[in-house]
């Protein structure tokens, strides 16, 4: 929430506005007064994207809910001037504003007769004005595909699972875990697929009558392969066919009881609602509260209130009571069902059931190792199983093709919450391992190796690769097709980089992980100059060519600049970042950050850039530098990266087994199109599958990046949130060039939230 306020009063400063601050809710509003309702300024939201919670305050508030109440609101308001309201909370908190909104001129009709407003101000302030976000850690409002806090409640579910699974895994033991989710249980389901959890129980789907026998024989089974440790994840709203609440002490109780198993309960509760925000939050949170100013300048008397929602990588406004009253209703199940919801459950279910063999698919990691490719792997090697499919793991890239290993169900137990590539993964392309062994059974052979002397020819049947360096396999790989017809198997590439620069995908497994190291690396090394002079850190993120992590990690962190290959500079951009950090330093913000992409620049390097800033800041404020290197690829994956990388492989092994079903003629698979050697990619909100011949013309196949990429329209709002005085000329909507350009004199507009 702290993103979003400061987003809304460093955009509304930006466009000429006066900003205030209503503490504690619409309870502040009711009260009045100098300490409840303040205005903001741009120092005043400083140091505030790492704080968890709301600093402003949020309370639940009786007498709004009353006529008399929000008359006082009313008046309160009209003495400040303020006639645009941005409205923070869940849909009770929207539904109140909407409320408010209607009554408003009768509210202030009322207070004329009381004497307490002149006609003149009546008609000054006319109309009020509402925008919404959502704040909400269980993703339960319609409209929106993400919630502002809901990925940061997963960070804090996941960390606790990660720290119960080695106590479990020492112990053999089951963990029943408790989340929040009273009426949705998407923290639980998500939760579920991230850890790899052996049952889940939501509200939305109660489990069919003889659940806990079925329940009892799945954690029996995985026992019985080896397996030591049981997560079963609870929402706490999670109900019975009959609606009899099913508690995490019932499901503990009949464990106990049906299998002997020591089992334990944890009942996370408001340590859900807690902690550092994760990055998504803060970039998610911060564009809302950009679009929210942007939309409340461009409303007019008879323009119904609003709410900011993200559609895929896009903000867009929709009108906010239609978003409320779907809200608990089975039109919003169903609205939600057609997105991830969905989509989650079904994954799900797709990871818990085996058939038999059918044809033999080869998976392995290509170039450097992202967190999340685990998860990935896991997901493919069980869906394959569970799609009748005999799975062979392949070591350390095209170098193993030769000696891959066939995979069991139980080999890829809790790989979702391992870092790196278990598998082992190198950029060597195909044609540079030449060996005389023999490479993993084919499936156009039915367990028959294959023969070519050329190991260039000896890939195996079907597989799926993760890495943007597979994106040049593939190509090769489709291409020799014409000389080879081993490779005349479909093929497949999940994308998986920090970078986030694999052409046809707007997302790759692992770049949130990265992000989210940056932005805590950022959040620590800023508070390391707490109570210290004047000071300026200059910090060299990684991503080849691709400013992703730069771009997107500076506007989490709260940078003052990022530098990027995308967007050229020179030293005249140099000495004007310079000019306002000195300018900045003479407020009372005494800390500034600036990010470099590691190949942004030949010759402006970052000892150029931090010498330069330290000359050139001599007096004024000193400078550190810092180089991230590989810890951005290290560590535990996060909730995202764990979610995506499992949905997304286990797409893209049904999208295998469809393949192999049509190519498959005369005893044997033989796929040449273009669409059977696909990439699958994130566009916006959808999972597509591209032929790679058809990315070729996307791509700068010299510094190995799209030639589009989305986040770049994102940079002028790192720059607005650093007070820079930029033209925001590129929106997600479209319209706001001209409310920029012709922005409120001071004094013409306030905002207030």
């Amino acid at each position: 929430m702290n993103a979003a306020v400061r987003a809304v009063v460093r955009m509304g400063i930006y466009v000429g506005a006066k900003v205030y601050f209503i503490r504690e809710g619409y309870q502040g509003m009711v009260d009045g007064g100098e300490d409840n309702i303040k205005e903001a300024t741009w120092e005043s939201v400083s140091s505030m994207l790492q704080v968890g919670g709301t600093v402003i305050g949020s309370a639940r508030c009786k007498e709004f809910r009353s006529h008399e109440g929000r008359l006082r609101a009313a008046h309160h308001l009209v003495e400040k001037g303020i006639t645009n309201l941005c409205v923070i909370g869940g849909d009770g908190s929207l539904t109140g504003a909407n409320l408010f909104r209607e009554e408003w001129s009768g509210l202030l009709a009322e207070l004329v007769e009381q004497g307490l407003i002149s006609q003149d101000s009546s008609q000054k302030h006319s109309a009020l004005h509402i925008v919404g976000m959502v704040g909400s850690i269980d993703n339960d409002f319609c409209g929106t595909d993400m919630t502002i806090g809901t990925d940061s409640a997963l960070h804090r579910i996941i960390e606790v699972v990660d720290a119960i699974m080695t106590t479990a895994q020492s112990h053999q033991r089951t963990f029943v875990l408790e989340v929040m989710g009273r009426h949705c249980g998407y923290l639980a389901l998500v939760s579920a697929l991230a850890c790899g959890a052996d049952w889940v129980l939501i509200p939305e789907m109660p489990p069919e009558d003889g659940w806990e026998d079925k329940m009892c024989q799945k954690l029996s089974a995985t026992r019985s392969r080896g397996t030591r440790l049981n997560i079963i994840i609870v929402a706490e709203g999670a109900i019975d066919r009959h609606g009899k609440p099913i508690t995490s002490s019932i499901v503990k109780d009949l464990v106990v009881k049906c299998l002997g198993f020591d089992t334990r309960v944890t009942i996370l509760g408001h340590v859900q609602r807690g902690g550092t925000p994760s990055a998504f939050d803060r970039i998610l949170a911060s564009r809302m509260g950009v679009e929210a100013v942007m939309a409340l300048l461009e409303t007019t008397a008879n323009t119904p209130a609003c709410v900011v929602s993200l559609c895929g990588n896009q903000s867009v406004r929709l009108p906010l009571m239609e978003c409320v009253q779907m809200v608990g209703t089975r039109r919003c199940l169903h609205a939600r069902t057609q997105m991830s919801f969905e989509n989650n459950l079904r994954t799900y279910k797709l990871l818990a059931h085996r058939k038999p063999d059918n044809f033999n698919v080869a998976i392995l990691n290509v170039g450097a190792p992202a967190a999340g490719m685990n998860a990935a792997v896991r997901s493919a090697v069980r869906v394959g199983i569970s799609e009748g499919h005999k799975m062979f793991a392949v070591s350390d890239g095209f170098e193993g093709l030769y000696k891959g290993q066939e995979i069991k169900w139980a080999d890829v137990g809790g790989w979702t919450g391992q870092g790196g590539s278990l598998l082992g993964t190198k950029a060597a392309p195909p044609t540079h391992q030449p060996t005389n062994q023999s490479p993993p059974p084919s499936a156009n052979d039915n367990n028959k190796p294959t023969h070519p002397t050329d190991h260039a020819t000896r890939a195996v049947n079907n597989v799926m690769i993760t890495h943007p360096q597979a994106y040049l396999s593939l190509l090769e790989l489709q291409e020799a097709r014409g000389t080879h017809e081993e490779f005349c198997v479909p093929m497949i590439m999940v994308p998986a980089t920090v970078s986030n620069n694999v052409p046809g995908s707007d997302l790759s497994v692992g770049a949130d992980t990265a992000l989210n190291a940056i932005t805590s690396t950022c959040d620590r090394i800023k508070q390391s100059a707490s109570g210290t002079k004047r000071r300026v850190f200059i910090i060299e993120t990684m991503g080849g060519y691709c400013g992703y992590l730069a771009s997107v990690g500076g506007l989490a962190a709260g940078a003052d600049a990022a530098y990027i290959y995308e967007e050229p500079f020179d030293i005249r951009d140099l000495q004007s970042n310079v000019e306002h950090l000195t300018e900045k330093m003479k407020t009372s913000i005494q800390r500034g950050l600036v990010l470099r992409n590691e190949n942004s620049n030949e010759n402006y390097t970052t000892d150029f850039i931090y010498q330069l800033y330290s000359e050139e800041g001599r007096g004024v404020f000193d400078c550190r530098k810092n180089v991230l290197g590989h810890m951005q690829q290290g560590g535990a994956p996060s909730p995202f990266d764990r979610n995506f990388g499992t949905k997304i492989s286990a797409k893209a092994m049904q999208w295998i087994t469809k393949k192999l079903t049509e190519t498959f003629r005369q005893g044997r698979v033989f796929a040449n199109t273009e669409d059977s050697c696909c990439l699958l990619g994130m566009r916006r909100r959808n999972l597509v599958f591209q032929p790679v011949v058809q990315l070729k013309d996307d791509t700068d196949f010299v510094h190995r990046i799209p030639k589009e990429q989305w986040w770049l329209k994102l940079r002028p709002l790192m720059k607005i949130l650093a007070k820079y005085r930029t033209s925001y000329d590129v929106s997600d909507s479209g319209q706001l060039e001209h409310v920029v350009r012709n922005r409120p004199k001071e004094s013409d507009a306030s905002v207030a939230m």
